[in-house]
């Protein structure tokens, strides 16, 4: 590392909370697929910023949306109309044939808005008795950093000494129908949970298990909360990742992508009955579906459609997934994904993931350990067939490697 590298990340150590642990490199610049650190190396990035910046780092379509917006209007708070809301509700239903959104910014703000709403859903509508709503949600679950969001973790590294938490959770395996099943009473108004646990590892559940979770929902009058903040808007291959068992949810929690990396943006859509119940004064946000968010959003699912990027995510995800499981390497425990969400999880033998991503850094290639045994891949949706290929290559010399 040169000097000026040492310094930045010195500098961060000094002034910055000590709440991240990010690799070695401190990038300046990005384009496409690549990102630049600060000596001029250039990397292929296999995170996209956990999912953020799908459509590509810096894309021009997105990043002329936001200046031209930005010269005209930033923010009005939600007391004004503006001129880029209707047509971000108007573009996102019709993309996700939704009934009714709710804009706000960040991803763990849609999930507590989400919380908020079925809870009065199931008070106002379901005739739950007042203070006793009851959510399920999966263990391993990421939903967010939020107190409320993490009173319902089991990850110990989230939960500790954060407490007292909220009531009104119950945690069931992920992946377990009858598990779900046992776990709904009269008084459960939503089941919150991800279709693929991203954080924990790219955790696939098995075939046909959403097909009985909303058999079940429906069944029981249970509103299907899918957090599709990661797994949604192309990046397993589909819109979204409910479409793979042929659902449809009752609220879809949609982030990250939603901006293309500029700007926080996340909405909450639902069916008519959820967000139906919501009264001015009860909900709100100062910059949530502000004309700047509105406007880069517009221009980030358009490029997503426009560009062929979903169908380009399940092109390169199969040939990625693919030639992942092909690599020999008595490191490698499971190789699995679903579009461009994949992961390599490794034997504990083998030692920590980080080392591997540390060395991957080395070969031009940026991604993240999670769980202590796993790297995460997840490139952006413009990856071509040729830039799979070279990552291939230098997975392979990688996880050939003994770091034990």
């Amino acid at each position: 590392m040169s000097s000026s590298v040492i310094d930045f990340i010195a500098t961060e150590a000094r002034f910055g909370a000590r709440n991240y642990e990010p690799i070695g490199v401190v990038l300046s610049r990005g384009e496409g697929v690549w990102v630049w650190d600060t000596e001029g190396n250039r990397y292929l990035d296999c995170l996209s910023a956990y999912s953020a910046v799908s459509q590509g780092h810096c894309h021009p379509k997105i990043l002329a949306a936001m200046v031209e917006q930005a010269h005209r209007l930033t923010l009005t708070s939600r007391a004004f109309h503006n001129d880029q809301l209707a047509l971000f509700y108007e573009e996102i239903a019709a993309l996700t044939g939704s009934h009714k959104v709710l804009p706000m910014n960040s991803g763990a703000e849609a999930v507590e808005s989400a919380i908020k709403s079925v809870r009065k859903w199931g008070y106002e509508v379901k005739g739950v008795p007042d203070g006793q709503a009851e959510i399920i949600v999966c263990a391993n679950n990421f939903h967010g950093r939020t107190l409320g969001v993490v009173g319902f973790s089991t990850d110990p590294e989230t939960r500790g000494h954060f407490g007292p938490f909220a009531p009104g959770f119950k945690v069931i395996p992920f992946g377990d129908a009858p598990a779900l099943a046992g776990a709904i009473t009269p008084n459960t108004v939503a089941f919150l949970v991800e279709p693929i646990q991203g954080e924990a590892g790219v955790v696939i559940p098995p075939a046909g298990y959403f097909t009985e979770v909303r058999e079940l929902c429906t069944a029981n009058n249970v509103m299907l909360v899918l957090d599709e903040i990661q797994t949604g808007l192309g990046r397993t291959g589909k819109l979204l990742a409910e479409q793979h068992e042929g659902i449809e949810a009752d609220v879809t929690l949609l982030g990250k992508a939603l901006s293309g990396g500029f700007y926080p943006v996340s909405a909450v859509l639902s069916n008519n009955d959820v967000l139906g119940t919501l009264r001015p004064g009860q909900h709100g946000s100062t910059f949530g579906g502000n004309p700047l968010a509105c406007a880069v959003a517009r221009a980030a699912m358009r490029v997503l459609v426009e560009e062929g990027m979903i169908e380009n995510a399940a092109r390169q995800g199969a040939r990625f997934l693919e030639g992942l499981k092909d690599i020999r390497a008595n490191t490698i425990r499971e190789v699995r994904g679903r579009g461009l969400m994949l992961a390599v999880e490794l034997h504990p033998e083998a030692g920590r993931a980080r080392r591997y991503c540390e060395a991957l850094q080395a070969k031009g290639i940026l991604a993240k350990d999670t769980h202590e045994h796993t790297i995460r891949i997840a490139p952006p949706l413009v990856i071509t067939s040729d830039q799979v290929d070279w990552a291939l290559e230098r997975f392979a010399a990688i996880l050939t490697q003994d770091f034990s």
